[in-house]
């Protein structure tokens, strides 16, 4: 007998969605923090954007395969494994004394990156079908949850006094690899394996890294387009959050603490936006319309910050932005949803979030070398490309509506 969609979602995947919350949490404390690290051991603007480069590249690779992975060796020990790796990576950042070994060090985190997708995996496991909507969606709120506790705990960090050998930007990485390293011990004290018949079977095959159908997926008469709505989209964004860093710094001549305010104030508003502002717009108006305006106001902003470079609006417009921010990806995830049938979805949303870690790494690389052309620049081509991808996400209304 079928459960009802208000039964209580099981034990176990609170304590899932619990491991996934303490690790976007360690997280979200690094992102503040990556640019004014990489400028202490004296990296260009363009060097240290090719450190988020590198982690979502490796990201890119090693996510697919740890996913798969856990399809046959079940789930708990690769969640292990990644979270373990995460610890190992942001210990080495902390003490690291020279530029090569933190790139290594985010090489390290990319490759071993894959514990949200293993978890929500493990929510699939332990759901029935009517009760998956609601658990993915508490998931995924937690989740955000912790995107708005992380830079706050960043400026704290920041403020404890450092230990030999790290600096206090150091110590933000090193209360991240605890966070990971709570993580790890809820998952392996508290965690069954949700896998039904498992095997031991450890072997990795040119399959599992799921390029040929990332390639095969451009041209999907159903979901190329809207695979290539998630490119452009996480492009122009990551070209913005690099290049703000920078911009906040040096322009504006604030600190790396008002940096990680700054981002706990984009997650706070995004996480309120999203929760109340999205199902009143979708009530009155089409998936496209909705995602088509937001990209524009996106567009029209990303124009607007360095035209007035001052604290004051750049204050209001980051206000603004924060607001708008929060709609364009649950939306594409939602039209992917709407027209995807119930046994591909999975495969779907997974190809989609291939796409954006594609995006997250030659954002940040891209913004690196606009930078260096003026501060204002990452600005001016992030709005531009922005303007054109709202365009082009109306050409998806006649596969919708």
């Amino acid at each position: 007998m079928a459960a009802n969609t208000t039964d209580p979602l099981p034990l176990r995947f609170w304590i899932a969605a619990l491991v996934a919350f303490v690790n976007a949490v360690g997280f979200t404390m690094l992102i503040p923090l990556i640019y004014p690290y990489a400028l202490q051991f004296g990296l260009s603007d363009f060097q240290a954007s090719l450190l988020t480069t590198a982690y979502a590249l490796a990201q890119f690779v090693g996510t697919p395969i740890l996913g798969r992975l856990s399809d046959r060796t079940g789930r708990k020990p690769l969640l292990i494994l990644s979270l373990l790796g995460t610890v190992a990576a942001n210990v080495m950042a902390a003490f690291a004394t020279t530029a090569a070994l933190l790139y290594v060090a985010r090489l390290l985190d990319g490759i071993t990156g894959g514990n949200t997708s293993i978890a929500q995996a493990v929510v699939g496991d332990i759901t029935t079908p009517d009760q998956r909507p609601r658990a993915y969606g508490i998931f995924g709120a937690l989740f955000r949850l912790g995107f708005v506790a992380g830079p706050p705990l960043s400026y704290v960090a920041q403020l404890v006094p450092p230990l030999p050998g790290i600096s206090s930007l150091g110590m933000g990485f090193l209360l991240s690899a605890c966070m990971a390293l709570l993580a790890t011990v809820l998952c392996w004290l508290l965690l069954p394996e949700t896998l039904a018949n498992c095997c031991d079977k450890f072997q990795i095959s040119w399959r599992d890294f799921g390029l040929g159908r990332i390639v095969k997926s451009m041209g999907d008469p159903r979901f190329g387009r809207t695979f290539w709505l998630t490119f452009f989209s996480g492009f122009t964004f990551t070209i913005f959050t690099f290049a703000f860093q920078p911009f906040f710094l040096n322009v504006l001549g604030q600190n790396a603490q008002n940096l990680a305010i700054m981002f706990a104030v984009f997650g706070v508003i995004g996480f309120a936006t999203q929760v109340f502002g999205l199902e009143p717009l979708r009530q009155r108006f089409n998936l496209v319309t909705i995602l088509a305006a937001t990209l524009a106001a996106r567009g029209i902003l990303f124009l607007l910050i360095p035209t007035f470079p001052n604290l004051l609006a750049f204050g209001l417009l980051s206000i603004i932005f924060s607001a708008v921010n929060s709609f364009p990806m649950p939306l594409i995830d939602a039209l992917l949803s709407l027209k995807s049938g119930p046994q591909e979805q999975g495969e779907v949303l997974g190809t989609n979030a291939s796409y954006l870690s594609m995006s997250n790494a030659l954002g940040p690389a891209t913004a690196g070398l606009l930078v260096s052309m003026g501060y204002a620049v990452p600005f001016w081509v992030a709005g531009s490309l922005t303007l054109l991808t709202a365009g082009f996400a109306l050409t998806l209304s006649s596969s919708v509506d």
